[in-house]
């Protein structure tokens, strides 16, 4: 309805423009809402568009503009204001046909065709399946599910996709961290390296291993240790410090890998799919969902990390220095040069995230959104730049970034770390507080915007926790249209005239503004503009529910005030919809 108003308004304005400056009759013209609501409901700035060319005061302009100016049955009030816009302001009529459209497109409001069927991958959360989702992760996929309802909304054909991270190192470490334990278990015990994984959730998966196998991968501790370097002194902090932990554990990951055998393909298997079982569980629980699962061990057994490495070198993007193959990464912005290929044969993490996003522009989507967080700011230019090199439209690749987390409780900040197992999982978070005030509290700020998550305020009933006022609304209404017990099918030909009140004619102009939202935010990425909405609307039907009578005895203003009630439960139930937040009908 919005837009209809506002195409309205444009179609008025060309006209007056045609008579004032014919030579200008294509100009664009702009007709926006200005923040100031004492300023009308639409201003336009043509009158200053139009001033170079017409070498006039834009003031005089906007005048004549009005002059011009076909009547409406829209328009109220036109006026000159400032410098030289022209403010708006629309009739009562105007303002309430929008609760007509809402009532008669219900689930449907505010959708739009903005992405016109377009295909988007989003592709979010992807956390190494290395240890259960922490708090940190959960804001990225909070995130990402909303904003992938939020471009369905508006038009685009999307899907969700997590990348696995199968192959490589982590996923090492952690099934060498479980196998350690097993062999904790059957009294095999020798040093727990400290960077290996701590939490209790490697203990629970060795001792599935040993209630399933026995003893049968049991090797002797001393077996396990011949020929690995020592451990520095724990007291040690120090850079060659770290380097010799580091390569104490690769040295017990070949050596499980040697002692092992075949085995140690089926250990490091039961440690993945533990750890993406698990994953998978708390994100649906989280109301988070999926289309594609897709695995990076994949694109080492189809070869495409091969192939898409040899392409590079094919276009002239790589160079060999010391035995390892390097993409020429500053050639695209990037700080250094990059390694894709060590002297060893192995291929690094970065030549297989190359080809994964080779293989996104093969399956043809017209727009690719990665959601990484806010530590992968500096890996975007190495893989726009991979993305360029490969003759690739490195323009249809957007990066969203997301800050970290930081959890409150008690007003005392809470630490965490996936290697030593001292995190607060997402499972008990959403746990304390509720999947809404986890799904909410995450969309309320801007995804790269540090983040601070009061779960005292999470977890209040009162009217400074967000989702508790957005959602209490809805209940009032709930309880309204209860009492009421009429036909609201009936009220499709209410009489909406009888909404005088400014409160009432202010909700109708929130209501009004839903589409824009939507549209300003798929376009800007941006959900948390839904959440700051649905807070305004909130606050608009709050202030009126408490000032004036919903159910009076004039039946004419009663089934009116009922209509637009409803108006605002639909388009609160849309837009909590797409943040992934319930809409319950009592509280």
């Amino acid at each position: 309805m919005a837009h209809d108003v506002k195409s309205q308004l444009i179609t008025l304005f060309r006209q007056a423009l045609a008579s004032v400056a014919p030579d200008a009759a294509d100009l664009p013209i702009h007709i926006e809402r200005p923040r100031d609501p004492t300023h009308g409901d639409f201003a336009t700035n043509l009158a200053m568009q139009l001033a170079k060319a017409l070498k006039k005061n834009p003031r005089e302009i906007a005048n004549q503009l009005l002059a011009e100016l076909p009547l409406s049955v829209l328009v109220a009030k036109a006026e000159v204001a400032g410098a030289g816009f022209i403010n708006i302001t629309l009739d009562a009529r105007a303002k309430l046909g929008i609760v007509r459209a809402v009532l008669a497109e219900e689930g449907s409001f505010g959708r739009s065709t903005l992405g016109a069927g377009q295909t988007v991958q989003v592709e979010f959360v992807s956390a190494n399946p290395t240890g259960p989702l922490h708090v940190g992760h959960g804001r990225g996929a909070a995130y990402g599910a909303s904003l992938a309802n939020l471009l369905a909304f508006a038009g685009w054909d999307v899907t969700r996709e997590y990348y696995v991270n199968d192959a490589g190192r982590q996923m090492d470490i952690l099934g060498l961290s479980t196998w350690l334990r097993y062999l904790e278990q059957h009294g095999e015990t020798l040093p727990f390296p400290p960077n290996a994984y701590q939490g209790d959730y490697v203990r629970a998966m060795a001792e599935q291993l040993r209630h399933a196998h026995g003893e049968r991968y049991v090797r002797p501790a001393q077996d396990v240790l011949a020929g690995t370097p020592g451990l520095p002194a724990a007291d040690r902090g120090d850079d060659a410090a770290k380097e010799q932990r580091e390569q104490h554990l690769d040295a017990l990951i070949a050596r499980a890998k040697q002692l092992l055998g075949a085995d140690w393909d089926y250990v490091h298997q039961h440690a993945l799919t533990e750890q993406l079982a698990d994953c998978r569980d708390d994100l649906e629980q989280f109301g988070v969902h999926f289309d594609v699962w897709f695995s990076e061990k994949a694109l080492f057994d189809t070869g495409l990390v091969a192939r898409c490495v040899d392409l590079l070198e094919q276009k002239g993007h790589l160079y060999t220095q010391n035995g390892a193959r390097w993409f020429r990464s500053t050639a695209f912005g990037d700080e250094k040069d990059r390694v894709v290929q060590r002297e060893n044969g192995l291929y690094t993490y970065f030549a297989s995230d190359i080809a994964y996003h080779l293989n996104k522009f093969e399956r043809g989507f017209d727009r690719i959104i990665n959601i990484w967080g806010a530590d992968h700011h500096g890996y975007i230019p190495r893989v726009s730049g991979a993305v360029r090199a490969l003759g690739l439209d490195a323009d249809n690749l957007q990066v969203a970034l997301v800050q970290f987390a930081v959890l409150y409780r008690n007003g005392q900040k809470v630490s965490m770390s996936t290697r030593s197992g001292e995190f607060v999982t997402l499972r008990e978070l959403r746990g304390e507080v509720g999947n809404d005030a986890c799904r909410f509290f995450y969309a309320l700020r801007k995804s790269d915007q540090h983040l601070d998550f009061d779960l005292d305020l999470a977890k209040s009933q009162s009217n400074e926790n967000p989702v508790y006022y957005i959602q209490y609304a809805h209940a009032r209404i709930c309880s309204v249209l209860n009492q009421w017990a009429g036909d609201p099918l009936a009220l499709a030909e209410c009489e909406l005239s009888r909404l005088e009140h400014p409160r009432e004619l202010a909700i109708a102009n929130q209501l009004a503004q839903f589409r824009e939202v939507i549209e300003n935010a798929a376009r800007d990425l941006a959900p948390h503009l839904i959440a700051f909405y649905l807070k305004e609307l909130a606050g608009e039907f709050h202030g009126w529910y408490n000032a004036e009578r919903m159910l009076v005895d004039d039946p004419a203003l009663r089934d009116a005030r009922v209509a637009l009630a409803l108006a605002v439960r639909q388009v609160v139930r849309n837009g909590l919809g797409i943040l992934g937040v319930a809409c319950p009908e009592s509280m």
